[in-house]
């Protein structure tokens, strides 16, 4: 696979970075060569080879989920200006 000219400038508008003129070339090269390198690592036969997430085996510490309020809504409430019934009271923006 090639990029051309046309194609760094779109890749950079969605991106949303801005590309001068005489940076496209350069641009160009660069991503010919991660795509060349892509290409590489497609052929690298991977049959057998289990799938890992970190080259130590590790396991996750792992904790209950366990759904609370926290145990400080009381404290949550008392910083807002204004409050009623545990509620934060706010201005009416919608007649």
């Amino acid at each position: 696979m090639s990029v051309d000219a046309d194609t760094v400038r779109r890749v950079a508008h969605l991106a949303r970075v801005a590309v001068a003129n005489d940076e496209v070339a350069n641009l160009q090269g660069e991503l010919n060569a991660i795509l060349a390198f892509v290409e590489q690592l497609a052929e690298v036969d991977v049959e057998g080879v289990d799938a890992m997430t970190s080259v130590t085996p590790i396991a996750m510490k792992m904790r209950n989920d366990d759904v609370t309020d926290g145990g400080i809504a009381d404290a949550i409430v008392r910083n807002a200006p204004a409050q009623e019934d545990h509620f934060f009271l706010v201005p009416k923006v919608v007649e």
